[in-house]
C-alpha cells in the first residue's frame, strides 16, 4: 500500500521588513510627551503674548481687554501649532514640529490702522490678510527657488539678533525708571539661570539632558523667590475659564489702505516662515518641498483669518521654539502638537495663562537670550554653506544685514517717512527680507551677468603665472557658474558645498 503523499505546504513569504519611522513621526510616550511639550510653551510663551501687550497699551485698550485679546492669541496660536504640526488633509499644515505665535511684523501696522481708522479696521484687513494668504500660498511656494541660503540664512540671522534685544529687556525689566532696573539681582538670577543651562547641556544625559532648559526654569523660578522677584498674585485674581466672542470689537471694516498693508504684511510673514521652515526641514533632516511648503504658509493665511474673527493676531512659525529643536535634538511633530494642545487650554482658562505669565522676568529672558543666541547662529551656519567669494554673494549677504539691523539698533530711524514706509522698513525681519530678495534676484535672476570682482588677494598669487607679472587669474576660475572641478556648474549664489534640503 502506497504511503500517503505530503500535502503541498507552500513556505510562507518573509514579511517585508518595516521601515523604521523618520524622527518627525515618532511619538514619545506619555510624560516625556507632555514634559518636552511644554518646555515649548514655555519657551514660546513670553514672546506671544508680548505682542498683544505692546499692542493693546499702544492702542489704548484696559487691561480686561488686553486679556482677551491673550486669551484669544493662545486659543489661535494653539490651533495654528496642530493644523501645522498634524497636518489638515492634503491642503493645510506641514507636518514638521513647529509652534507658531503671534508675529512682531503685524504690531506697528496695527498701531497705524487703529489710530486711523478704529479696532474693526485692525480686524476687518487682518481678516483680508488671511483669505489672500490663502489664495497665494500655492504660486509663492512655488517661489521658493528664490529663496537660497543666502537669503534664508539672512533672514533667520537678522531674526535670531533681533529677539536678543526682546531677551535683554526681559532680564534688565523693561521700565528704565524702575528701582529694580537691571539690578544685580536681577542680572545674577538670568547668569545663574545661563550657567544651569550650560551644566545641563554639558553633563546631563538622556531626558534630563533634552528637558535642560525646562529644569533650569524651574531652578531658576525657585530662586526668584528670596530674591522678591516672583508674583503670582494675578493668578489668583484671574477667571478659571473664558474666551471673547467672534468680533469682539463690532463689525469688521475694511479701508483700502488698511488691507494693502496688513496684505504687505502677510507676505513679509510668508518670507520670514519660508526662511525658517527651510531650517526646520534642515534640523528634522525632512525634505521641504514645494508642495509642504505651500501647506505651510496656507496655515499661516489660516491665523489671518482666524486672528480677524476671534480678536487675536496673524501668527508665524516661531524661531526660538526652531533653537530648542536644535539644543534638544527631539524632533517630534507630536511634542508641538501637544505643545499646540497646552496653548488652547491656557487660551480657554486665564488663570492657567496669568501663573505662567507671572514667570520672572530674569529667568524666562535668560532662556531666551540661550535659545535667541542659537537662532543666530543656526542662520550664520546656513550662510556658511554659501561661497562668499562668488557672484557678489558677499554684497547682497552685506547689504540685507545691514537693512536689517538698522531699524534694530537706530530706533526711529523711519519716523518722519509716510506710515506705508514705516509699515514695510521699520522691521529689521522685513528690511532684511525684502533686501536680501531683491538684491539676489538681481544679481542671480535677471540674465548672465559678468562679475568683476577680483579673486581675494591671497588666492590670486597662488593661481598666478610667475612668468607672467600681472598675475592674470585663470578665465575658468572667474566665470560665476563654475564650481571649481571641471563639468561641474553652479549657479552663483546657491549653496556649494551640499545640495540644498528645499526643493523646487
Amino acid at each position: 500500500m502506497a504511503a500517503p503523499e505530503a500535502p503541498d505546504v507552500q513556505p510562507e513569504a518573509p514579511e517585508a521588513p518595516v521601515a523604521p519611522k523618520h524622527p518627525v513621526d515618532r511619538r514619545p510616550p506619555l510624560a516625556r510627551l507632555a514634559a518636552f511639550g511644554f518646555q515649548h510653551v514655555l519657551i514660546m510663551y513670553t514672546g506671544c503674548i508680548t505682542v498683544p501687550l505692546v499692542f493693546g497699551a499702544a492702542a489704548g485698550l484696559d487691561r480686561s481687554t488686553i486679556g482677551l485679546l491673550i486669551n484669544a492669541d493662545l486659543l489661535v496660536a494653539g490651533l495654528i501649532t496642530l493644523v501645522q504640526s498634524l497636518g489638515v488633509g492634503k491642503v493645510l499644515g506641514i507636518r514638521l514640529p513647529i509652534v507658531t505665535g503671534a508675529t512682531f511684523a503685524s504690531v506697528t501696522p496695527m498701531i497705524l490702522i487703529a489710530g486711523e481708522y478704529g479696532m474693526p479696521a485692525v480686524y476687518g484687513s487682518m481678516l483680508a490678510a488671511g483669505l489672500f494668504g490663502l489664495v497665494v500660498a500655492v504660486p509663492f511656494a512655488r517661489l521658493v527657488r528664490f529663496f537660497p541660503p543666502l537669503v534664508s540664512g539672512v533672514v533667520i540671522t537678522v531674526v535670531g539678533l533681533s529677539l536678543i534685544g526682546v531677551a535683554g529687556g526681559l532680564i534688565t525689566g523693561n521700565d528704565p525708571k524702575a528701582p529694580d532696573y537691571a539690578s544685580p539681582a536681577r542680572l545674577a538670577l538670568a547668569a545663574g539661570v545661563l550657567v544651569a543651562i550650560v551644566l545641563f547641556a554639558r553633563f546631563a544625559r538622556g531626558f534630563l539632558g533634552q528637558v535642560g532648559i525646562l529644569a533650569a526654569i524651574v531652578l531658576g523660578t525657585l530662586a526668584a523667590v528670596p530674591l522678591g522677584l516672583t508674583d503670582f498674585s494675578g493668578a489668583a485674581g484671574a477667571d478659571w475659564f473664558g474666551t471673547a466672542a467672534p468680533f469682539h470689537f463690532g463689525a469688521p471694516e475694511f479701508p483700502a489702505s488698511a488691507v494693502i498693508s496688513m496684505c504687505v504684511v502677510m507676505l513679509v510673514i510668508f518670507t520670514e516662515s519660508t526662511a525658517t521652515m527651510m531650517a526646520v526641514g534642515e534640523a528634522t533632516g525632512r525634505e521641504v518641498t514645494d508642495k509642504d511648503l505651500a501647506r505651510g504658509l496656507a496655515a499661516d493665511g489660516l491665523s489671518g483669518v482666524l486672528g480677524g474673527a476671534m480678536n487675536s493676531f496673524m501668527d508665524t512659525v516661531f524661531t526660538q521654539n526652531v533653537g530648542l529643536l536644535r539644543l534638544t535634538g527631539v524632533s517630534s511633530r507630536y511634542v508641538t502638537a501637544a505643545a499646540g494642545g497646552m496653548l488652547l487650554v491656557l487660551g480657554l482658562v486665564p488663570r492657567l495663562g496669568e501663573l505662567v505669565a507671572a514667570l520672572p522676568g530674569p529667568v524666562v529672558g535668560a532662556a531666551g537670550l540661550m535659545l535667541f543666541a542659537t537662532v543666530t547662529m543656526v542662520g550664520i551656519n546656513t550662510l556658511r554653506r554659501v561661497d562668499l567669494d562668488r557672484g557678489h554673494n558677499l554684497t547682497i549677504a552685506a547689504v540685507a544685514l545691514g537693512a536689517g539691523l538698522l531699524p534694530e539698533l537706530a530706533e526711529g530711524v523711519y519716523d518722519r517717512f509716510p506710515s506705508w514706509v514705516q509699515i514695510i522698513l521699520g522691521s529689521g525681519i522685513t528690511s532684511a527680507a525684502l533686501v536680501a530678495f531683491l538684491l539676489n534676484l538681481l544679481f542671480h535672476h535677471t540674465g548672465r551677468i559678468q562679475h568683476s570682482r577680483p579673486e581675494p588677494i591671497r588666492r590670486t598669487i597662488e593661481a598666478s603665472d610667475p612668468t607672467e607679472p600681472d598675475g592674470e587669474p585663470d578665465a575658468e576660475a572667474q566665470e560665476p557658474g563654475k564650481a571649481g572641478k571641471a563639468g561641474q556648474e553652479t549657479p552663483a549664489g546657491e549653496e556649494v558645498r551640499e545640495p540644498a534640503r528645499l526643493r523646487d
